[in-house]
């Protein structure tokens, strides 16, 4: 089942980030040397998509600039490592793949984010990624998702194991305990407190649906935090059309939090080529002190 079009909700304001969000999308904001975004993005490109849907706030015209502005910056002034970095930057998106931008008028959560989307997504299924979660892997989480879908009539949401102390900040699913890999959702339920989680579950920001969530996501009303919430429009549909969570391999940042973003930085900059050996030292050294 050939999936085409992925849908990124940037349009949160990024207040725990404040005042370095005042004026800067978080989503722009760098992990070592690529803003946390264009991770994203490249990981949808990977997995074979070729339509990339932003919803975006009216003040984060950045992001569409990143993506579609091309530098344009005199070539002989240039060293060829600076030239080469150029045309790096200039072909962030290759050709055959479209982004597109439509904005969201206020942040009335994320199932509202994806309900922006739909003149675009039309009657196809289709992706979501949340750039906050940053997940580092061999292959890609949404790929490993993409290799298991093949019902263009349900969804898969991506899980982990998490501290039942920590639900509270998670959609917990309940599952099928006869499923193994792709795992059946009976229940989901919006950050529980932990004596209410249904299991240890927690979901990830990575998701594959089926067109129907959009009708779902039209008939409920406001949740948690007076908001669109797109767990309880997964559960709606949980009656009708089968929803499957899948436990991804691989290690997942919450950069929507100042540690985990901290945490992603230390662990991205330790893997780069040129400077990882050298902040190696560094931490060893500052630890000793």
């Amino acid at each position: 089942m050939k999936l085409n079009k992925v849908v990124f909700p940037v349009a949160g304001l990024g207040s725990r980030f404040f005042p370095a969000t005042k004026a800067t999308p978080k989503e722009m904001l760098p992990i070592a040397d690529k803003p946390l975004i264009q991770y994203a993005v490249e990981e949808a490109l990977g997995a074979g998509f070729t339509e990339l849907i932003f919803v975006m706030a009216k003040s984060k015209t950045s992001i569409r600039d990143h993506f579609d502005g091309k530098l344009s910056t005199e070539l002989s002034n240039l060293t060829e490592e600076k030239k080469e970095l150029l045309n790096k930057m200039n072909k962030i998106i290759p050709q055959g793949v479209s982004c597109k931008y439509i904005f969201q008028e206020e942040p009335l959560g994320l199932g509202h984010a994806i309900l922006q989307a739909k003149p675009l997504i039309n009657d196809e299924p289709f992706a979501v990624i949340l750039a906050d979660d940053l997940i580092d892997s061999k292959t890609s989480a949404l790929k490993q998702m993409v290799g298991l879908y093949d019902d263009r009539n349900s969804s898969i949401i991506s899980v982990q194991k998490i501290d039942k102390a920590s639900s509270i900040h998670y959609g917990i699913v309940s599952i099928d305990e006869g499923c193994q890999n792709k795992m059946k959702l009976t229940d989901i339920i919006e950050k529980p407190l932990p004596k209410n989680a249904p299991s240890n579950l927690g979901v990830v920001g990575r998701y594959i649906f089926c067109n129907k969530i959009l009708k779902f996501l039209e008939k409920i009303s406001f949740g948690a935090g007076n908001e669109i919430q797109l767990t309880d429009g997964i559960r709606s549909m949980l009656s009708t059309h089968s929803v499957y969570a899948y436990e991804f391999e691989g290690i997942r940042y919450d950069c929507g939090d100042k540690l985990g973003f901290i945490k992603a930085n230390i662990e991205y900059a330790l893997k780069d080529n040129i400077f990882g050996g050298d902040l190696k030292n560094y931490l060893k050294s500052r630890l000793k002190r």
